[in-house]
């Protein structure tokens, strides 16, 4: 692995931007119904939220305040995650990029969950 891609991919506010790209080309897919207007609204938010609360973890001006919203982090991933298990169900013929999408969801989830605890 490259220096850059290295970087890259550790860089967890460049991730979960990308992350949040992700998840609202994927939102422009679906066609939104009395079912999936809610689901959409509430995975935009969560998924969102990951890397908002991150870049203000980063300008916190204090540990308590960092840690604050580390902890939101790690429950946004999580709310995410299962937003995106509801949609898996909604649209089996999504499955593939919907499971790519979960499984970033969790590795945030994981890395937010290791930060707390260390923090």
């Amino acid at each position: 692995m490259s220096q850059q891609e290295h970087k890259h991919k550790f860089d967890l506010e460049e991730r979960t931007t990308i992350f949040s790209t992700k998840i609202l080309d994927f939102c422009r897919t679906i066609t939104v119904n009395y079912l999936t207007e809610n689901q959409i609204k509430q995975l935009i938010k969560s998924a969102t939220s990951i890397g908002a609360n991150y870049m203000e973890a980063n300008g916190s001006d204090s540990k308590r305040d960092f840690r604050s919203k580390i902890s939101i982090c790690k429950k946004e991933a999580k709310e995410t995650t299962y937003w995106l298990k509801l949609l898996i169900n909604l649209f089996p013929n999504k499955k593939g990029g919907l499971k790519i999408l979960w499984n970033e969801a969790q590795e945030l989830l994981l890395i937010f969950s290791a930060i707390t605890r260390n923090s």
